[in-house]
């Protein structure tokens, strides 16, 4: 159970610039600067940070590996009266970031918790879509593949929904694959270099996106920077989807049971996702699994 603050120290939760340092607020130097030490993703990032506006302080390094190992000795640190600034290399740390590991721990032990806001990626993407938003799934990283991966995807057909996706630029296409199969009527926005000199806005339908994509790396070579796709939100009556063919059916269901899923949720997580009946999607599964086990036979 949280308690009152009782202790010296403060962790400053402090939001960083995501791209322009001119987001760099007053408030954001105040915290660095009464700070014993700043916790940081990668030194190098929030010291050319300081650096910039004059700051000197010690940077620990508390990433996503180092972090959990370290939290019960910084929150001692901060009971003991040490105050500590918490950044990550862009945005609020905390949002889809192992920051929040500390935040918690903090908190339980009665540390006061300052957070000071700042730029996200979060919100300055949904704004610079232009999509219908007003009512969204925040999905951060999505797991990179198996059920966990199928489950998340399900998330963003919801009707009435929208949803916002964090994505590396080497694993975008694949994820905008995903949600052309998924959400197959959505508009869909891809933006990367946000508040940067070469920021972008890419729209349309995620199948028309991927296209894109694939023109694009044919001409300049692999995308750059981190990216936010924002799927608009369709009214429930715009939700409902075609009827997948035949084809679609029985490539999707190969592509779970590859996936090593057993039938019954092969099949579960096919008929959420293609919007057929639970029966259809078994059927399909199973006319798959006895195929391949003729073809077994055969050979």
């Amino acid at each position: 159970m949280s308690t009152n603050a009782r202790s010296a120290g403060t962790l400053y939760v402090v939001g960083t610039p995501i791209g322009n340092l001119a987001e760099g607020s007053p408030a954001m130097r105040a915290a660095f600067e009464a700070a014993d030490a700043v916790l940081c993703e990668d030194t190098r990032v929030t010291g050319r940070l300081l650096a910039a506006w004059g700051i000197s302080k010690p940077l620990e390094r508390a990433d996503a590996k180092r972090l959990p190992e370290r939290v019960e000795g910084l929150v001692a640190r901060l009971l003991q009266g040490e105050t500590l600034a918490l950044a990550s290399d862009a945005g609020m740390p905390a949002i889809s970031d192992p920051g929040q590991l500390l935040v918690d721990a903090a908190l339980e032990a009665g540390v006061r918790v300052e957070v000071v806001a700042g730029p996200s990626a979060l919100t300055a993407a949904v704004a610079a879509s232009g999509l219908s938003c007003a009512r969204f799934t925040f999905l951060g990283f999505l797991v990179r593949k198996g059920r966990a991966r199928v489950e998340e995807l399900a998330l963003v057909a919801t009707p009435g929904v929208g949803a916002v996706i964090y994505e590396s630029p080497h694993r975008v296409a694949a994820t905008l694959a995903d949600l052309a199969r998924v959400a197959p009527g959505r508009r869909v926005a891809l933006c990367r270099e946000l508040t940067k000199l070469h920021q972008e806005v890419l729209r349309g339908s995620a199948g028309e996106l991927v296209e894109v994509l694939r023109a694009r790396e044919g001409e300049r070579g692999a995308l750059k920077g981190e990216c936010v796709l924002v799927v608009e939100a369709a009214a429930p009556r715009e939700c409902a989807r075609e009827a997948p063919n035949a084809a679609d059916l029985a490539r999707r269901a190969a592509e779970l049971l590859d996936e090593g899923l057993p039938a019954s949720k092969a099949a579960k997580a096919l008929a959420k996702e293609l919007g057929v009946s639970r029966d259809e999607a078994y059927a399909r599964v199973l006319a798959l699994k006895e195929r391949a086990s003729g073809v077994r036979e055969g050979e």
